[in-house]
């Protein structure tokens, strides 16, 4: 099936393209903040965090796939392959309660990156993940929790 539902506006400059081998002069996405990559995904720590839930991730595949409907099946085993592993890892190092996954397709479902991309967050009781606001997160912050994840991945695959 390919269906094109494309959202993205006209000179759309996607942020997730720019995270392989582009450092951003800002807090965005750098190379340290990767824990997983192969052919087909990576998997990097989100620069937006949320109070209660530090250092959770994303998984994107390595091709500019702008949703759901044009992800191809073998990109998705991927990336629930990564989103599993980043599970696991999780659990070990960061000692959280659960885990969430969330994804967006389209404006009606809340997609504001037009490129396809799956959450993965620590959850923790009462946490209040989806009753607050996510920012800006430290690129210096992120690094410790990239290392810690990175760190279990290496070890376990």
């Amino acid at each position: 099936m390919t269906a094109l539902f494309s959202h993205k506006p006209e000179g759309y400059k996607c942020p997730f393209c720019r995270v392989w081998g582009i450092e951003q002069p800002n807090q965005g996405t750098k190379q340290r903040d990767i824990i997983y990559q192969n052919d087909k995904v990576t998997a990097f720590i989100a620069r937006k965090w949320w109070p209660n839930n530090k250092g959770h991730v994303l998984v994107v595949p390595n091709q500019h796939f702008e949703n759901i409907f044009e992800l191809p099946a073998d990109y998705a085993a991927e990336i629930h392959r990564a989103a599993q592993l980043t599970a696991f890892a999780m659990k070990s190092t960061y000692g959280c309660d659960g885990i969430s996954t969330r994804q967006h397709n389209e404006p009606a479902g809340n997609q504001d990156v037009w490129y396809y991309h799956l959450h993965v967050y620590p959850r923790y009781v009462n946490d209040q993940l989806y009753l607050s606001k996510g920012s800006e997160s430290d690129p210096d912050e992120r690094s410790f929790y990239a290392d810690k994840l990175r760190s279990w991945i290496q070890e376990n695959i």
